[in-house]
């Protein structure tokens, strides 16, 4: 096994070098895969501007259907069945748990951000989906995660998605 002598994380890239204190190739590769995958500040504001109606989420759901499911599965937890050949810097990977209720602890900006962007393996879904298909995607994702008991405020999603105050 090669040893690298230190690892430094930019963005997406893996930096590996020489000094001290001494990892593995696979220590390094595991390093790169247990980041948090974080939206810039300025993306993670970002409003949905698409209505979480019925039309939205219809079609959030067919495009979910076509490109998501085969690897987040059909409830979002990441048992889709592409899951178990995902890679990333040759050391396996699950995608992310879209069901999870730490979903709503992300803006609206910062999924699309993600969405847009991609991270290997997930393609980026620029230059495939417009931007209202990649809101209406994000619209239907907030159905498949249970609302926490408290309505935290850093999202900023539609009203229509958003956890209703009582009275």
């Amino acid at each position: 096994m090669r040893k690298v002598n230190f690892v430094f994380q930019l963005g997406g890239l893996l930096l590996l070098g020489e000094g001290s204190p001494s990892f593995t190739t696979a220590q390094a590769q595991e390093a790169s895969t247990n980041s948090v995958w974080a939206a810039p500040a300025r993306a993670a504001r970002k409003e949905n501007l698409v209505p979480a109606d019925e039309k939205s989420m219809a079609q959030g759901k067919g495009l979910y259907v076509a490109g998501c499911m085969p690897c987040h599965g059909a409830t979002g937890r990441g048992d889709g069945p592409a899951a178990a050949t995902l890679e990333r810097n040759g050391v396996h990977v699950h995608p992310g748990n879209l069901a999870d209720s730490k979903m709503w602890q992300q803006t609206d900006g910062a999924i699309f951000w993600k969405l847009t962007e991609g991270m290997t393996p997930m393609p980026a879904w620029r230059e495939t989906l417009s931007e209202e298909q990649r809101w209406s995607v994000i619209n239907y994702i907030r159905t498949l995660a249970p609302k926490p008991a408290s309505n935290p405020a850093t999202t900023n999603q539609p009203a229509a998605a958003q956890p209703k105050n009582k009275p």
